[in-house]
């Protein structure tokens, strides 16, 4: 859908024309882009590399619902990492909303960003006790959110649910369009970008990396940053992560919505779980039927089947009509096992970083990516840089 937006070509070299430089970002998506504006103004010579056109990666099929609530619950990640390294993962996430408001808005990109409420639904996941007790975890935590109850949901939204959690941290985007509007500006600052280039190995050698491209190049690079998305960097893929697909649709413009939605990001508590949002121009998007096979993605028959069953599921929630999507898409996503990303310093190279395993916040944890990776190069330590470290 969001390749025929206008505003998201990015002009780029077909080749690195130096054999020297200071860094080297490989992936011209969001987290490239946003690790690129992170280091602007530091006096270094970065080059962006995509084997793809700038934009035309994974950032192409996101739904863009920027959120600080990530796939696994803060009562649950509190089990599973303790109280002070949950909290402190939940109010990194929320600051990294909070950054992301501030550089659009600084820099006047164009890319429909706009502040949103999240709605939290109770699902087949977690119930109405389930969502009181993250309630009070996210509380405890610092983190503003008000528990709904069944009665609640049911006047305001017509919705039948058991409970729901709503909070302010959450935004969208057109995410082409921000992408887009990244690698600009940083491309006006110096920063060149490079298109159909691939990386075909890498090798580090006292303190820099040589690094071999797919069009015969050896280039020196002291620094290189893998911003791939979610497609693994073999030299850390392991069992806590694994690759699955999912799928999105939709609508045309101007769709009949509930007066509500244009204010709310909305997802349940259910594995698979549905999501959805409405586009400024009245569109619904919505996405779910996550499967655990990273190719499934690329069946034309369970594209349909996955679409119509995401549609059904709108109009069960919602209790009114969806029209036929005029957008189906499906796509592969790295998760994890604790639902947190893997971000910094790859085991076993010198200087080499990668941020990768976003789970559904692509967007948000790629802010945390740029953040704690340029802190890294530039020789300063992320208080929090521990909680998202390789495992």
């Amino acid at each position: 859908m969001w390749a025929v937006t206008p505003h998201i070509s990015v002009p780029a070299l077909n080749c690195i024309p130096d054999v020297s430089i200071d860094v080297l970002i490989v992936g011209a998506g969001i987290g490239g882009a946003l690790m690129a504006n992170a280091m602007l103004g530091t006096g270094l010579g970065i080059f962006v590399i995509d084997r793809r056109r700038p934009v035309h990666g994974s950032s192409m099929a996101s739904t863009a619902m920027i959120q600080h609530e990530i796939d696994v619950p803060l009562h649950r990640l509190v089990a599973i990492k303790g109280i002070e390294p949950a909290q402190r993962v939940w109010q990194r996430s929320a600051k990294a909303v909070e950054g992301l408001d501030a550089l659009v808005r600084l820099q006047g990109l164009e890319c429909q960003f706009a502040r949103k409420r999240s709605l939290y639904l109770a699902g087949e996941s977690y119930g109405s006790r389930a969502l009181k007790a993250e309630c009070a975890a996210r509380s405890d935590a610092g983190i503003a959110v008000e528990l709904w109850t069944q009665a609640e949901l049911k006047v305001k939204f017509g919705i039948e649910r058991s409970a729901a959690l709503v909070s302010d941290i959450s935004a969208s985007a057109n995410p082409a369009q921000l992408t887009a509007g990244l690698l600009r500006r940083a491309r006006a600052n110096g920063v060149e970008i490079v298109e159909g280039v691939e990386i075909t190995d890498i090798v580090s050698l006292d303190e820099a990396n040589v690094v071999a491209t797919s069009k015969g190049q050896l280039v020196r690079a002291r620094h290189v940053v893998f911003c791939t998305g979610y497609e693994f960097l073999a030299a850390v893929a392991n069992t806590s992560h694994n690759t699955v697909s999912t799928w999105a649709m939709a609508t045309r413009t101007r769709h009949p919505l509930p007066n509500w939605l244009k204010d709310f990001l909305v997802w349940e508590a259910s594995q698979p779980y549905l999501y959805f949002r409405a586009t400024p121009d009245g569109r619904i998007v919505a996405g779910g039927e996550d499967e655990e096979d990273e190719t499934a993605f690329n069946d034309p028959g369970k594209l349909e089947r996955k679409a119509s069953r995401i549609r059904k599921k709108l109009e069960e929630l919602l209790g009114q009509s969806i029209e036929e999507p005029a957008y189906r898409w499906g796509a592969a996503f790295g998760v994890t096992s604790d639902g947190l990303p893997m971000i910094g310093a790859v085991p076993g190279l010198k200087n080499v970083y990668a941020a990768m395993g976003y789970g559904g916040n692509g967007i948000t944890f790629s802010q945390i990516a740029a953040e704690m990776i340029s802190c890294a190069i530039l020789g300063h330590k992320d208080p929090d840089a521990s909680l998202f470290q390789f495992r």
